[in-house]
C-alpha cells in the first residue's frame, strides 16, 4: 500500500513565508555580512531559497548531524557525520534547520557552535514542533508552527523519500 499525503502547506504559501523570513533577516543584519550553517540533508532546500530572498552579503556552510536515522522517532543520539569548513570565531552565523523537533539535536549543535566563538548565533527553522520538544532551543527565526505530525516535503523525508515536494505534507506510512 502507499503512504498517504496530506497537504499541510502548500507551495505558495511556504514560498510567501520564507520571503518573509528573509525580508526579517535582511533587515536584522544590515549591514553586516552573514555566514548561514545549513543543516543537512533536510533544510538543504529551504536554506537555498531563503538565501536567494536575504538581500545581504551571505556565505554557506554545511553541517549534518542526525538523531533519527531511517526512523520517524529521534533516537536522542546525536551524530555529526560533517563539520564546518571554515572558523566561525568572531562571525554572524545564522543556523538554518528544516524542522526543530525534540530539541536534542540542535541543542546539542549550538552549544557546539557556542564554544567557537561567534560574533552573533541565531537560528532560522522552517517548522517548529514545541509539542516534542525535550530539549530548550530559542529559535529566532520560524516559518511555521506545526502540531505533532510527521511531515515531509521541502527537505523532509521519510526514509529519504518525498524531499523533493515543493510543499510541507503529512504523510502517513502505507503497509
Amino acid at each position: 500500500m502507499a503512504d498517504k499525503i496530506t497537504t499541510m502547506y502548500s507551495e505558495e504559501e511556504v514560498n510567501k513565508r520564507i520571503k518573509e523570513l528573509g525580508e526579517q533577516i535582511s533587515k536584522d543584519f544590515a549591514g553586516k555580512k552573514l555566514t548561514m550553517i545549513c543543516i543537512l540533508k533536510g533544510a538543504a532546500a529551504f536554506a537555498c531559497e531563503l538565501a536567494k530572498r536575504i538581500d545581504i552579503p551571505v556565505e554557506m556552510e554545511y553541517m549534518r548531524c542526525s538523531s533519527y536515522g531511517n526512523e520517524t522517532e529521534s533516537s536522542g543520539v546525536v551524530k555529526i557525520a560533517l563539520d564546518l569548513d571554515e572558523p566561525i570565531r568572531e562571525k554572524n552565523i545564522l543556523v538554518v534547520e528544516d524542522i526543530i523537533d525534540t530539541g536534542r539535536t540542535m541543542s546539542y549543535l549550538l552549544e557546539i557552535l557556542r564554544q567557537r566563538g561567534p560574533a552573533e548565533l541565531k537560528l532560522c527553522s522552517l517548522l517548529d514542533k514545541p509539542d516534542r520538544r525535550v530539549a530548550d532551543v530559542d529559535i529566532d527565526y520560524t516559518g511555521f508552527v506545526i502540531p505533532d505530525k510527521f511531515v515531509i516535503g521541502y527537505g523532509l523525508d521519510y526514509a529519504q523519500k518525498y524531499r523533493n515536494l515543493p510543499y510541507i505534507g503529512v504523510v502517513e506510512p502505507g503497509e
